[in-house]
């Protein structure tokens, strides 16, 4: 028994339950695409008929025959979204590049890895934005047009010697395509970098400031661009040493811009001869600056000549006592060096001394280093030679700082070693000075003085005070000179500390 009335006549009953209804809402499907348009989905009919809206002139322009087929969904990665946003950030934009050339290459970018299936496996985060691969781009078309240029303007000789690639010396130019090849392109393979295409360059860029114009003048200067590719053959080498034919015994000293002539350089038996005249003519002129260049001369034939004997040690050897007694301590150095890898070679000569003088010149460079290493290279019979033991003596007094006894080894040096000890001698007064003048807070007499800091006389050590400090610092008392170190202290403290923050490494190798 159904309780609902029945309709009144001529009118259509409508049932409880109908199969479609009207929702609150339309779903939208995601576009994952930037191609990808917009698709509407057809309402159901609810029992009445519905007209669409007349349709507009831009959907009837964006609907024709010629419109490709949609693509299908993908799923676009997170890095490929931060790469495009990227690319339009204001920072990041270039006032050569248009938004039409920047979108389009950036549609090539990503469709080109899609079609290869690197979109998940290429670094986005280290490709470089589409304005950047544009620039480069052009810059590759230019250089070809360039090079195009320079072949076409060159001698036929050239084009005939380039055409081979296996006759190509090292030092010709490399292919413009190999210099300009994106950074991109060459961390990431040549896959991506091959399928994207480049804009055709038939005319001048536009859009570019005079700066970048010149920038670009420069690097195509800079990538030979403007360069001839002949390259004038290379002599054929010297096989061996070159031998001498000059007789003369003096020469001047020239420093060599080419490869010696043999008609420039003196044979052995000649630099014999010379050297034994320019022993003669040092003892009776001694004219250093005439000597040390005809020194200079010798040792430039000797090594032109590949000569390396007791001889060369001679001339060395020679040239470094001459060098100490001068204090040229440039050319004293550089004929140490010298003659230390003649020693090491097996040669002859004087090795004791010029080792010993060795240890001394470390002492004045204050030379740490070296001196530990030339003393850890003496052997237990160099170490008891007068010459090393008087040199390790100096060194261990001034390591407890001992300047009596330093004094006593000033005034008895073996050989030379006294020009060495010379050269800082001065500054190790001023230590003791300043020593002594904290330990006798009164007066002193000039004779203590004299006799503990090596002076040769009473006048030297005065002298050696007015320079240094002042003459007011001596007085005279009952016939004999006084020096009043109470008033000296900080005088001498502050001559001690310009001393030893100074020292001279001229001509050290």
């Amino acid at each position: 028994m159904s309780w609902a009335q029945p309709p009144p006549p001529g009118v259509q009953a409508m049932p409880y339950a109908y199969s479609g209804h009207n929702t609150a809402y339309t779903a939208v499907p995601v576009r994952q695409g930037f191609s990808q348009t917009y698709q509407s989905q057809p309402q159901p009919q609810v029992g009445y008929a519905y007209s669409a809206p007349q349709a507009t002139a831009s959907s009837i322009a964006t609907v024709t025959p010629d419109s490709q087929p949609q693509q299908p969904k993908f799923d676009w990665p997170e890095s490929v979204r931060d790469y495009v946003r990227r690319s339009f950030q204001p920072s990041n934009l270039d006032p050569s590049v248009s938004r039409a050339e920047m979108e389009a290459k950036l549609k090539d970018t990503i469709r080109c890895s899609q079609d290869t299936n690197t979109m998940y496996t290429t670094d986005w985060d280290s490709m470089p934005l589409p304005q950047a691969i544009i620039k480069t781009d052009r810059q590759q078309a230019l250089m070809k047009k360039m090079a195009l240029t320079s072949v076409t303007d060159a001698p036929p000789t050239a084009n005939i010697a380039t055409a081979n690639p296996k006759k190509r010396k090292s030092t010709d130019l490399s292919e413009p395509s190999q210099i300009n090849d994106a950074p991109w392109r060459a961390a990431k393979g040549t896959a991506l970098g091959d399928r994207i295409t480049k804009p055709a360059m038939d005319g001048p860029l536009q859009g570019k400031s005079k700066s970048q114009k010149n920038a670009e003048k420069r690097q195509r200067r800079g990538d030979g661009g403007y360069q001839s590719t002949y390259r004038s053959p290379s002599p054929e080498p010297r096989k061996g040493p070159i031998v001498g034919t000059n007789q003369s015994l003096l020469k001047k000293y020239f420093r060599l811009t080419a490869e010696p002539k043999a008609k420039d350089v003196r044979p052995l038996h000649i630099l014999v001869q010379t050297l034994e005249l320019l022993k003669k003519m040092w003892r009776q002129d001694a004219n250093y600056g005439f000597i040390c260049d005809q020194f200079k001369s010798m040792r430039q034939d000797l090594t032109v000549q590949h000569i390396r004997n007791d001889f060369t040690v001679s001339v060395y050897e020679i040239h470094a006592r001459i060098a100490l007694e001068k204090a040229d301590m440039g050319e004293y150095n550089q004929c140490q060096s010298q003659l230390r890898a003649l020693y090491k070679s097996g040669h002859k000569g004087n090795p004791t001394e010029f080792k010993a003088y060795r240890i001394l010149y470390f002492i004045y460079t204050a030379n740490h280093i070296g001196l530990n290493d030339a003393i850890a290279d003496l052997t237990t019979a160099e170490k008891e030679e007068r010459p090393i033991k008087h040199a390790l003596n100096v060194r261990s007094a001034l390591a407890v700082g001992n300047h009596h006894r330093f004094f006593q080894l000033y005034l008895d040096v073996p050989n030379m070693g006294a020009y060495l000890m010379d050269m800082f001698v001065e500054r190790e007064r001023l230590a003791a000075l300043a020593i002594i003048c904290r330990c006798y807070r009164s007066t002193l007499k000039l004779r203590y003085i004299t006799e503990e800091l090596g002076f040769e006389s009473d006048t030297e050590a005065a002298q050696f005070i007015i320079d240094h400090g002042s003459e007011s610092l001596l007085k005279e008392d009952q016939e004999q000179i006084i020096f009043q170190t109470s008033k000296a202290g900080s005088l001498f403290d502050d001559a001690r500390a310009g001393a030893f923050s100074r020292v001279d490494l001229k001509g050290q190798i």
